[in-house]
């Protein structure tokens, strides 16, 4: 079992940076993949962005590319979520989640694909 923990949600105005940290504790030895998704109210869970084991490789969305950067520091059992340039439809609650699929990098964004997930952190940005 794998327990996932995000935090650095925060209020913010258009423009501005945030960075999300999640923990992972628990059975992280084997090594996981994992990613960044949110879940705006009345929408579907989107997958934004993710990391392979090693962090040698990573995927966006569309939505994301170019102002958010995913890193992550396997000694410390975490990953963050560098957050530029935020805008309003970038507010949502935000979940780190966890997964030992090790198929095709490029459906590395797909929910369906994460056995574990954290409660969420909610960013929210004014215009």
């Amino acid at each position: 079992q794998v327990h996932l923990l995000e935090s650095g949600g925060d209020s913010v105005q258009t423009g501005g940076s945030l960075e999300l940290s999640c923990s992972a504790s628990g059975d992280t030895g084997s090594g996981l993949r994992m990613g960044w998704f949110r879940q705006a109210l009345g929408k579907e869970r989107e997958g934004i962005a993710a990391i392979t084991t090693g962090g040698r490789l990573t995927d966006y969305s569309d939505s994301v590319k170019g102002r958010f950067t995913i890193s992550r520091d396997n000694a410390k059992n975490s990953l963050f979520l560098q957050m530029n340039d935020l805008k309003p439809e970038d507010t949502s609650m935000y979940y780190c989640a966890a997964t030992s699929w090790g198929g095709p990098v490029s459906q590395m964004l797909r929910p369906e694909n994460y056995n574990y997930w954290g409660q969420g952190t909610q960013v929210t940005v004014s215009s």
